[in-house]
Parts: C-alpha cells; structure tokens; sequence
C-alpha cells in the first residue's frame, strides 16, 4: 500500500470537469435512456463521450447516438471488448475526473454534483468516491431496489471488494491522474476488467463512500455475465486467486494473529460460497498459517457449500431485485435469528 503524505485538498472553487463515458456494443434498445440521465445532470461542466465498440445491428446503435448531436461526443471503433472502448475514452476525454455510465444503466439527475461537492468536502487528489445504488429489471425503474453499501477502510479496502464483489463501477467518480498512475483497463479481460483496475488502485488511491443511491443498474437478459457466464465465472475465478496472493497482511482486518486468521477464513468462507475454490483454498492455509484449526476450517466450509446450494437455488426462484429485499431483510434480523 503507498498512499501518499502528500496529496493536496481540493480547493473551494473546485469545478473539474467531468468527462462521462458510455461504453456500448449494440445497445440501441437502452442508450437513448443513459444518455440522457447524463445529459440530465444538475452538474454543468461535463463532456459526455459515446464508444460504439463495433456494434454490428445494421447501424442502429449508432443512430441513437448521433441523433444527440453535438450535445455528446461519439466515436466508433471496431469490436475489442468494453475494456478497449472505456481505454479509447480515456485517451479522448478532456475531464479531469472520469465518471462511467454503462449504456444499460442510469444516472441519478444529482450524481456528479453530489460527488464533486463530496470531494470538495472531504477528498483530496488521491480520492476516489463510491456510492449506493438500486438494482432494477428491464424498465422497471419504480421498482428499483437499493443498495447500500459500507464504508471501508482504505487499508482495508482490497480486502473488501474480494471478499464482497459488491462495488458497482458505474456508481465510481474518478480523478484522472489515476489512470496515468496505475494504467489503464486490461483489455484480456472481459468481464472483469473494472475489478482488477479497481484493485490495482486501491494500492494507491482511497476509495470513499458517499452514502447516497446515485444510479441504477439494469438487470436484463442480453447482459454479458448472463451470455457469456461460464466465460465470466472463469475469469473471475482467476481473477480472485490472484487477488489473495496480492493482499498483504497488513490489508487484512485484525489486530493480532488469531482475528487475521479468523478474517482470512472469513474471507475463504465468501469464496466458497461463490465457488471460487483456488482462492479459497489459499486463504484458508492463509488462516491456518495465523492460527485456525483443522476443525474451523472444515466446519467453514461446510457451512460455505450449503451456502453455495442456497445462492444457486435463489438465483433460479428470484429476481436481482428480489434477492437484495432477501439481503436486505436477513442484515436487519437480530444476530440469533440468523445462527450466529
């Protein structure tokens, strides 16, 4: 971890620009509506850049941007992945913070000025702010389901979005020095690709909850992780072992041996439950190594494999939203209601 002593505070008169950039790859069905909740903003001083990754649904995608005009900035390239498309984006944006919108989902009319008055208030240079969000199906924004999301500590923060998966990039406000420090989005990957960036920044860069819901994710059929699921669970199988060889010691909650090796476990126990095996496997030697018996481990991860039977059976009986009103009720049940 290396964050810097020196990162200056934002001044009073903080007014950045603010570059939103819209990823799509036939996406007609939906851009008109992302577009226009960034166009939407109460915040002025934005540029809003459209990518057309190669969408090849006889030109359609593109008609629904360039029929916003010169209000957007658009640009078209052959298909390379939503990682190429966000990385030619960086390159073209003027901004100096950068904000993405994926096509399918929306902004809250208030998003870019409720962050950049966070940073203003309480950021410095170094600072990248996350927010709630809801989760709604198709286009039934009514319906919405909140999100809401911790607050984590920054030396903590890898730790979190591993053992948790619940950050979602699009709710991100993010300065653009970061991408210069860290580098861009991996373009070998592609359904991962903003989790492993969000990692290789949290080394560098500290992620701050502002607790407000500030866009909506879409959940619908033709999204990637649905097509190309068996694509994405291997990915980010991979992804997740090479994240917990990367988590240092010192990034893991506890403040002597025995509680980092129980938060090692905690997090083994969050893998197996979504079936990341080879990462789960390393943090439990990892809680091992720190104290934690045979027996610990093995009661765990049995309680993690039935955990596994309960997620995969709700993901076939409900819905996304449906799922986080499960979440959201079992969070408030007092601790012996839930076997703990």
């Amino acid at each position: 971890m290396s964050f810097s002593p020196e990162a200056g505070f934002v001044s009073d008169r903080f007014n950045p620009l603010v570059t939103i950039v819209i990823p799509v790859y036939n996406g007609a069905e939906f851009l008109a509506d992302a577009i226009q909740s960034a166009l939407d903003q109460t915040y002025s001083a934005i540029e809003i850049i459209v990518v057309n990754d190669g969408s090849n649904d006889s030109g359609a995608t593109e008609r629904v941007a360039r029929s916003f005009g010169n209000a957007i900035r658009y640009f078209s390239k052959s298909n390379g992945g939503v990682a190429s498309a966000l990385n030619l984006a960086i390159l073209e944006m003027s901004g100096d913070y950068f904000s993405w919108l994926s096509h399918d989902d929306l902004y809250v009319a208030d998003k870019i000025t409720n962050q950049v008055a966070f940073i203003s208030a309480h950021g410095d240079s170094q600072t990248i702010v996350y927010s709630d969000f809801s989760i709604f199906t198709d286009n039934r924004v009514d319906g919405a389901v909140p999100v809401v999301m911790p607050g984590v500590r920054a030396e903590h923060f890898r730790y979190w979005i591993t053992a948790e998966s619940a950050l979602h990039g699009c709710s991100l406000l993010i300065p653009r020095s970061a991408f210069d420090s860290v580098g861009p989005f991996n373009e070998s990957l592609r359904t991962t690709q903003d989790y492993e960036l969000w990692f290789r920044m949290a080394a560098h860069y500290r992620f701050v909850h502002l607790p407000q819901v500030l866009m909506g994710a879409r959940s619908h059929a033709n999204q990637d992780t649905h097509k190309i699921a068996d694509v994405a669970f291997k990915e980010a199988g991979n992804l997740y072992l090479e994240f917990v060889k990367l988590i240092e010691p010192c990034e893991v909650p506890g403040n002597s041996p025995v509680e980092i090796g129980i938060s090692y476990l905690r997090l083994a126990s969050s893998l197996w439950q979504r079936g990341f095996d080879d990462a789960a496997a390393h943090c439990a030697a990892m809680a091992r190594h720190y104290g934690a018996s045979f027996v610990q481990v093995v009661v765990a991860q049995l309680i993690a494999y039935s955990a596994r039977i309960a997620r995969r059976v709700a993901r076939t009986l409900f819905s996304p939203q449906a799922r986080q009103v499960i979440r959201r009720f079992v969070a408030r049940m007092p601790p012996f209601q839930r076997g703990r």
